[in-house]
């Protein structure tokens, strides 16, 4: 009988999760099967429970789901902790043990795109200041960002988040605005944020003018390949990224959770974007 594993959230049909785990478990011959549950945040505690019954050796968790499964589950890394959010549970022993990859996964995708920026400890602006932020802006001031500022709309949210992050490095919040005036100071921006999700998207949030040439612009999206914000940063032309890296990445070090070993990385980004992405 096949282990099973799987993503939770809402949405969750878009997902390329299952794609990549289930090519990994058949690359290497491990009987195994990963799906999707579409999971309500009021139905959480409901569909834990149903999952751990079912005899799942582990799951994924995504929006809007991170913060909220925290009080499920039976342990929680220190690292998750921080974060505050969980997107990675292993099952072992009738127990939920909660970790994080997403900031490890994103920094992992960095590292490999652009393995330059290992050395140059940059200066890091993020824009937006949610889960996923708080995950990538916290790992990046602990492992290489020498300033690692929050912009966000709602200015108590970056003034939080730039809180946590002064542990470890410089950091300052920003309203949009804000940022925008100071862009050529940073070697990375990052969006964190569903804004520009829209390619077609007239408007937007900050302007990018002004901004070094050697700037690298990210973005968490992967579908679209190049969000507006993502579109507007190439048509200047300077280097960016999209999520797929950190999709990637994020879901080796789960796939290490759960079967004891890291899975090879760059041909899924290949395979991911030759049969879903094009």
């Amino acid at each position: 009988m096949n282990d099973t594993y799987g993503l939770i959230g809402a949405p969750v049909a878009h997902s390329l999760s299952p794609a990549m785990h289930n090519y990994w478990f058949k690359q290497y011959d491990i009987s195994a099967h990963y799906q999707t549950h579409l999971v309500e945040l009021e139905n959480l505690d409901q569909a834990v429970s149903r999952l751990k019954k079912s005899g799942v050796k582990g799951f994924n968790v995504t929006y809007p789901l991170k913060t909220a499964i925290l009080p499920l589950l039976d342990t929680v890394d220190e690292a998750a902790k921080e974060i505050g959010a969980v997107n990675t549970v292993v099952c072992s022993d009738d127990r939920l043990i909660g970790y994080n990859t997403d900031g490890a996964g994103f920094l992992e995708g960095l590292k490999q795109h652009f393995p330059e920026l290992s050395g140059q400890h940059p200066s890091i602006l993020i824009i937006g200041a949610g889960g996923a932020a708080r995950s990538v802006a916290l790992t990046l001031a602990r492992a290489i960002g020498t300033r690692v500022d929050i912009a966000n709309r709602t200015f108590d949210k970056a003034v939080k988040l730039s809180t946590a992050c002064s542990v470890y490095a410089q950091s300052v919040p920003l309203t949009f605005k804000q940022a925008e005036l100071q862009l050529d100071r940073y070697k990375v921006v990052i969006n964190t944020t569903p804004i520009g999700f829209d390619i077609h998207e007239n408007h937007p949030f900050i302007c990018l003018d002004g901004v070094r040439s050697d700037t690298l612009f990210t973005d968490l999206i992967y579908q679209p390949r190049r969000t507006a914000f993502l579109q507007d940063a190439e048509h200047r032309g300077y280097p960016v990224m999209n999520g797929l890296p950190m999709l990637v990445y994020q879901g080796a070090l789960a796939f290490e959770k759960w079967n004891g070993f890291v899975p090879e990385t760059k041909k899924m980004e290949e395979h991911l974007i030759h049969k879903y992405l094009n």
